[in-house]
């Protein structure tokens, strides 16, 4: 019996390598669907982004007897005020401080250099580093301090020019996103009718634990990450931090990882501040911390409603191989992908099973009865 199911798993398994590779061989058709996804991708992430942190707030107006159409149209008007504020006072400084941060890259770790080298005049430094291994320090810190900044200059480049794709943006995004709000209590019976007659219910239970999650997961960490990033950008003007909206900018994204993130967000903070001076990269630093602690004692528990049920491990794993896939953005969709397939094995399974013991009832209820045919 264990050596037939082996065999017809692994049968199965080769089946799936066999096809995926065959579907390698097909250039023509699987590079027009690589090409849709990667055009679509975005549009999509920014409308999950929208979606969730607006749907509440039209749910609350459509209770208040504002038809739902009028109640989107009345959050795109104050997003659209919104945004024509940010281009007015925000976009122009965000935009020069990327020209400056991209075009300086190249000298930032001489400067960093230079503030370390004179640190280690001060005698009370020197009696910690013995002055044989200074050159070596700085030769490893000087190539590790290039590779960090040379990833910087890419990734910051690479999220300004999709998110700069104001065509592409402008074009699908408030459409999509419109349907999605109006249609929004169509959407799961029209799901449902891909499930087979006998599991609407579990059907129904999969897809509302894995809308709760996304929303607990996308609408409670949009809300804590503008809170964060308000508090950093304050606590940055008052010590006149350079690129200060830049690095709130890169913090807001980056705190969307769980884990890893508060720490890739806090090191562009550090460096920045350390090319000023070294007690300005420590006022960074105690910012950053600060602000971290407020989010995580005070803020985090009032807004999420729910945390997220995987191992610290598999958010490292699963972090380490949505960023060498797709860096920055495959970290970004690499934990609400794997809620939403995680969620989706369990419910199947539990249908599978259920069906499974359905069958061994029947089968019981249908044998015979021999006890009772002996005593006839």
């Amino acid at each position: 019996m264990l050596q037939r199911r082996f065999f017809r798993i692994g049968a199965g398994i080769a089946l799936i390598l066999l096809i995926v590779y065959l579907g390698t061989l097909v250039d023509f058709i699987f590079t027009p669907i690589a090409s849709l996804i990667s055009l679509t991708i975005v549009p999509l992430l920014i409308t999950a982004f929208l979606y969730y942190p607006l749907r509440p707030v039209v749910n609350y107006m459509e209770k208040k007897k504002l038809k739902r159409s009028y109640s989107i149209l009345l959050m795109y008007l104050i997003v659209i005020i919104i945004l024509a504020i940010f281009s007015i006072i925000g976009w122009p400084t965000l935009r020069d401080q990327v020209t400056s941060f991209i075009e300086n890259a190249p000298r930032f770790t001489q400067s960093i250099i230079t503030q370390i080298q004179l640190l280690q005049q001060n005698p009370t430094i020197q009696q910690y580093i013995p002055a044989e291994n200074n050159q070596e320090m700085i030769a490893k810190l000087t190539e590790y301090l290039n590779t960090i900044f040379d990833w910087l200059s890419v990734h910051i480049s690479s999220m300004f020019s999709f998110i700069s794709n104001f065509v592409l943006v402008v074009a699908t995004v408030p459409i999509m996103l419109y349907y999605l709000l109006k249609d929004d209590k169509r959407l799961s019976p029209q799901l449902l009718k891909l499930f087979p007659a006998g599991h609407k219910e579990d059907g129904k239970a999969m897809l509302d634990e894995m809308d709760d999650s996304l929303s607990s997961f996308i609408a409670g960490r949009v809300l804590v990450n503008l809170a964060l990033c308000v508090l950093l950008y304050i606590g940055f003007l008052i010590i006149d931090l350079p690129y200060s909206l830049l690095l709130v900018f890169l913090a807001f994204f980056l705190n969307f990882i769980p884990y890893i993130g508060a720490i890739l967000s806090a090191v562009p903070v550090a460096i920045v501040g350390l090319i000023e001076s070294p007690a300005m990269g420590i006022w960074a630093i105690v910012i950053v911390i600060i602000a971290q602690m407020i989010q995580n004692n005070l803020l985090e528990p009032i807004i999420f409603g729910k945390q997220l049920d995987i191992h610290p491990f598999t958010i490292v794993v699963l972090l380490l191989v949505g960023g060498d896939m797709g860096g920055i953005l495959g970290m970004l969709l690499v934990i609400p992908l794997y809620m939403v397939v995680k969620i989706g094995i369990v419910h199947i399974y539990g249908m599978y099973l259920k069906d499974k013991m359905n069958h061994n009832f029947d089968d019981h209820q249908n044998k015979p009865n021999n006890d009772s045919i002996f005593k006839l």
